[in-house]
């Protein structure tokens, strides 16, 4: 047993028992009450999931096992004589709880480069596919075309104890988040550069790999890729990529099907697509205006006429958050040390420092402050990736580090199958009257 299964099955023992002993004394116990607000508002805010990995505050954002993500970037181990965290370490955080040593992290580098083939039959079944078909959609399919290797699907299917699900799912876990970049990159390359594929560089980091296959070798940029892949990892089940993961999950689905389910979702404008949206409409605004360096009152013109559409503002606002989102503001850190003479990137923090005054003016927004999306695009751009179709696939392989982190968690815990009770109005009405 390797070194992470092993002290995941150590600690996941200990909280599960812990957990059962916890049910068995407070399981009737009230913790909250729902409204029918929230019964037709698409359940929001509803206490209703368990879930390990991360945990969303509408002050201070995303918090993974407790570290909120300034302490990530100053706790996790680096890649050599880098600044940002390797999201090889908070794999290894979410999964046990533990910041892990630069040694344990070294090892699960070297044990995703081992485990990172691609299959052939995904190869065949992408090639088969027409170039212009949106990335998220070859995305989804050639994580299906994966399914075939699932361990726990083989292994439930030969029959095995319960107790052992979370070995097996841990397993696609593994294979699977190892497998991303090389799918991720195999699609970008498909798509964008005539099919001129590059091989894996087998002397770097999980992202920095990414980042090469991609075509894109500047130093900062894996830096960046590093950055990114991180604090895009998780943000609580409650969102819909994660839930949708879970609730597949819960079926006893495997990692595979459950993931792909999760990536569906997260192709949604409302969800990992408002990425896209984000650079879109600044590249609109730009068009417009005619000038890659306008000035305020241009910016505050074009966001009141997209108001006055009847639009909103891409990365702008968030359900749950109500301060600026700390993974916004870890992108303006590294982008004020890196790519401070940027046009694009200039914009974004005159975005920044107009949007939410107007937003506030109009009385209507519990939070104007930007998001993750509102800042991301504008460095890929800088750098050259300028394919913002294809921005939400790389949204997606840092979010399989946190779902399926959940899902072994989930099977370790022993949790059912989702299943909310669901009411007509007619049904809310007479409860109501």
């Amino acid at each position: 047993m390797d070194i992470l299964k092993q002290r995941f099955q150590e600690v996941a023992s200990s909280v599960a028992q812990e957990a059962k002993d916890f049910l068995k004394s407070h399981g009737d116990q009230k913790i909250d009450q729902v409204t029918v607000s929230q019964v037709f508002g698409g359940m929001r805010g509803i206490k209703s999931m368990l879930w390990e990995t991360s945990e969303l505050d509408p002050e201070e954002g995303i918090r993974f096992r407790g570290y909120s993500i300034p302490k990530l970037r100053e706790l996790l181990p680096k890649w050599k004589g880098g600044k940002e965290p390797l999201p090889e370490g908070l794999f290894w955080l979410m999964l046990t709880g533990e910041v892990p040593t630069q040694e344990q992290v070294a090892w699960l580098t070297a044990e995703w480069r081992r485990r990172e083939q691609l299959p052939e039959q995904t190869i065949k079944v992408l090639d088969a596919l027409a170039v212009d078909t949106h990335p998220m959609t070859q995305f989804v399919i050639g994580l299906m075309s994966m399914q075939p290797d699932s361990r726990f699907s083989a292994q439930y299917a030969a029959g095995m104890a319960k107790s052992e699900y979370w070995e097996y799912t841990y397993e696609d876990a593994m294979n699977l988040i190892a497998r991303l970049p090389l799918l991720a990159a195999y699609i970008y390359r498909r798509s964008f550069a005539n099919g001129q594929h590059i091989a894996p560089d087998t002397r770097l980091d999980w992202s920095g790999n990414y980042a090469h296959m991609l075509g894109f070798d500047q130093p900062d940029f894996k830096s960046y890729m590093r950055l990114y892949l991180t604090i895009h990892a998780d943000h609580e089940g409650g969102n819909a990529s994660a839930h949708t993961t879970h609730l597949v999950g819960s079926t006893l689905s495997d990692p595979y099907l459950s993931f792909a389910g999760g990536m569906n979702a997260l192709a949604g404008p409302l969800h990992g697509l408002a990425n896209q949206e984000v650079i879109k409409w600044i590249f609109e605004m730009i068009d417009e205006i005619g000038t890659m360096q306008p000035t305020d009152d241009q910016v505050a013109s074009y966001i009141n006429q997209t108001l006055d559409g009847g639009k909103v503002i891409p990365g702008y606002g968030h359900a749950v958050l109500r301060q600026p989102d700390p993974r916004f503001i870890a992108q303006k850190v590294f982008a004020e040390e890196y790519l401070h003479e940027s046009d694009i990137v200039k914009i974004v923090w005159q975005l920044f420092d107009i949007v939410p005054g107007i937003l506030q003016d109009l009385g209507k927004v519990k939070n104007p402050w930007p998001n993750v999306d509102a800042h991301s695009g504008a460095i890929l751009v800088h750098y050259g990736l300028k394919e913002y179709v294809y921005y939400t696939v790389m949204f997606g392989v840092s979010r399989a580090l946190g779902v399926l982190a959940a899902q072994c968690w989930s099977r370790a815990l022993g949790l059912p199958l989702e299943r909310p009770k669901s009411l007509s109005f007619a049904a809310i009405k007479k409860m109501v009257h």
